[in-house]
């Protein structure tokens, strides 16, 4: 379990499929699990094999990680990535370089800052506008549309691991949400890179996913 609180901005180091490297982790055909390495503050000595990190909201197991040169603090993680987490998430489109947001699992004792969150993506929205806002950003999100029933004005909505609050959505047809980032979450995540048209992973909130599944039974 995690918060969307973002604790590190990571970056792709490497790609690699069938111990080979790749240049990008577009789903394959029927070849091996992508394995991607992540640079990362974080200290490796802290990390545990078989660890949980959000990866732009994407719940990934640690199955490697080593230290940084000597000239530089941190180090970096290993994780093996499916074709079927590729399909469902935007990690089909990272290359090397590109950033993540990261986020360590939930201790118990932890602050919970932001809500809670399982790491497991329902879906993939697009950027629509980027609008300033006296040093703020609005993002509008387009949603998919079996997610845009879940997501409710005020409510919490996990975007690329990061816990945001819904401002405005609009309704079907062509569904979106509006969040609002600060100059400080800006600077601490992704967003402060972010650009019109870049895909973004959706979480709902866990509330509303159980409410909807009640209200399935009742029907």
């Amino acid at each position: 379990m995690f918060t969307g609180i973002i604790t590190d901005i990571g970056h792709v180091q490497t790609l690699m499929r069938g111990g080979k490297p790749i240049d990008a982790a577009s789903p394959g055909q029927g070849e091996s699990d992508t394995r991607i390495i992540l640079e990362t503050s974080y200290d490796p000595k802290s990390i545990d094999l078989g660890a949980s990190i959000a990866c732009a909201g994407v719940c990934l197991t640690v199955v490697d990680k080593g230290a940084a040169s000597k000239d530089q603090a941190g180090g970096w993680f290993a994780v093996d990535v499916s074709d079927e987490t590729l399909r469902c998430t935007n990690l089909g489109d990272w290359r090397p370089g590109t950033p993540v947001n990261l986020e360590r699992s939930l201790r118990v004792g932890d602050e919970m800052g932001g809500h809670i969150v399982s790491g497991h993506v329902d879906g993939v929205g697009v950027i629509l506008e980027i609008i300033e806002r006296a040093g703020s950003r609005e993002f509008v999100i387009g949603l998919p549309d079996d997610l845009a029933p879940y997501v409710a004005r005020k409510g919490s909505l996990a975007i690329n691991g990061t816990s945001l609050t819904v401002n405005a959505v609009g309704d079907l047809p062509d569904a979106t949400a509006s969040v609002n980032l600060i100059p400080h979450s800006l600077e601490e995540t992704t967003f402060g890179r972010a650009v019109q048209g870049d895909r973004v992973n959706l979480e709902i909130d866990l509330l509303a996913r159980y409410l909807a599944r009640l209200m399935e039974q009742r029907t």
